[in-house]
């Protein structure tokens, strides 16, 4: 059963969200910061407020002794917030402001905190200091409500806390824009990789203007020339092999159908089964050799599987029943190893007939398929099959020939897999679309590159 892969953590994703926790912890942290300083400083600046009113007031009414006289009406207040009493010394109350509690306020000298007894009344906070008036000593006694004060507090807090959050919200904003700026390098060197051929001496890696993005283009482009050199050498190594292996095989074959011709009948089974474990041998090197020699480098063409196949060392014992009209779009080498080694493994599992279709996806990828009335696979067997395809864990689960035909099908874009059938063996072999060009070349006939026979 196929599986999502997992999406991997993306480093601008990471940052910005490490960002936005940390403008964020930073802005509540100011912003109750703020909150708490402000409020004790609005304090102070309320209770310098009532202590400069009572000081005008107080001066007032040592000059206006008409003030202390007039009558007052709780209808004539301006504000509900403000209020001053005259007390005198013995604790009467003289004079207050309109809608001051009729209450004298039994306080010390200084600032205090009132709190009213009636279910109406206003907490006040409270400055009393010692006024000498034509009655005597007195106490003038000017407060605020602390409702009043609470809303001051709050508004100018809220100010203050919204700003703060509001810097830390531009800051979060800014720095999530120059994280995504200074990342734009990393996210260009990785669109520079993947068109980066190291087996192409015409392309490089463009300079890099970040230091550390610098270094790893030096070791890409290290790891590109060792990968190169690495190629070259297999590449020239399976150029001397062709020659050296094919005519060895060759030598062989001639030798055991001689061999074949002038034995004994007993012993002519047993050298039967040597040539073909040869011509096995041989096809096994063809298709090794055409896939190494290739380099995984497509040379994406039109193709006709029956001309292709002409030219492949097939088991003569195997017949093909192929479509109407087989063309294909592929590199010819990597398609014949394929073929070379899928046509091997139904002659090794007994099939006489092997059938070859065709059709096309509504993507645009092309499905080669094949089936064969071999001894095939259990069902358990193809499902694990087909995992290790999948996963591309061949080693100890399959042989050569599913192997090759995989890593063919991946070099097209597609992919090798397993089909259930009620007999014999069937797979199914599939082809990206070409890259766009102008034109492929239409190829009718045509051996693979030098394929050693």
């Amino acid at each position: 059963m196929s599986t999502a892969p997992a999406r991997k953590p993306s480093i601008a994703g990471r940052l910005a969200r490490q960002l936005l926790l940390i403008s964020v912890f930073w802005a509540l942290v100011a912003g109750v910061s703020v909150w708490l300083v402000v409020q004790e400083e609005v304090d102070e600046l309320l209770d310098e407020t009532l202590q400069a009113s009572s000081q005008v007031l107080g001066q007032l009414l040592r000059q206006n002794n008409a003030m202390l006289s007039a009558e007052v009406a709780d209808s004539d207040d301006l504000s509900t917030h403000f209020a001053w009493q005259l007390v005198s010394s013995d604790g009467q109350l003289l004079h207050r402001s309109p809608l001051a509690p009729s209450k004298p306020w039994q306080l010390p000298p200084g600032f205090s905190d009132w709190k009213d007894d009636g279910s109406d009344g206003d907490d006040w906070r409270v400055h009393v200091r010692p006024l000498k008036s034509p009655q005597g000593s007195t106490w003038l006694m000017v407060a605020q409500t602390t409702s009043e004060r609470r809303e001051v507090r709050s508004r100018v807090g809220m100010a203050s806390a919204l700003s703060a959050l509001l810097v830390g919200s531009l800051c979060m904003i800014w720095l999530n824009r120059r994280a995504r700026q200074e990342l734009e390098p990393l996210a260009r060197l990785t669109e520079s990789l993947s068109l980066y051929d190291p087996l192409d001496s015409r392309q490089s890696l463009p300079e890099q203007t970040r230091r550390e993005l610098a270094a790893i283009r030096a070791a890409v482009l290290d790891l590109g020339q060792r990968l190169a050199q690495r190629v070259a050498n297999e590449r020239a190594f399976s150029a001397h092999a062709a020659h050296a292996l094919r005519t060895p095989l060759a030598g062989m074959d001639t030798q055991l159908a001689m061999a074949l011709r002038e034995a004994h009948p007993e012993q002519r089974e047993r050298l039967q089964r040597t040539r073909e474990a040869a011509d096995r041998l041989r096809r096994v090197v063809t298709a090794l050799l055409t896939l190494f020699r290739s380099g995984m480098s497509l040379q994406w063409q039109r193709l006709d599987l029956a001309a292709l196949l002409q030219h492949l060392p097939l088991p003569q014992q195997l017949e093909l029943d192929l479509p109407p009209e087989p063309w294909v779009q592929g590199d010819p080498d990597l398609l014949a190893a394929a073929l070379i080694n899928l046509l091997d493994n139904a002659w090794r599992h007994r099939a006489g007939r092997l059938r070859l279709g065709l059709r096309t996806l509504p993507d645009g990828d092309t499905v080669i398929e094949l089936e064969d009335n071999g001894t095939g696979v259990p069902e358990w067997r193809r499902e694990d099959l087909n995992d290790a395809l999948e996963r591309q864990q061949y080693e100890g689960r399959m042989g050569l020939g599913l192997m090759m035909a995989d890593l063919v099908a991946r070099a097209h874009g597609g992919d090798l897999r397993l089909l259930p059938v009620s007999a014999g063996f069937a797979i199914a072999l599939r082809l990206g679309p070409p890259p766009s060009m102008p034109s492929l070349p239409s190829v009718e006939s045509r051996q693979p590159r030098q394929s050693p026979q």
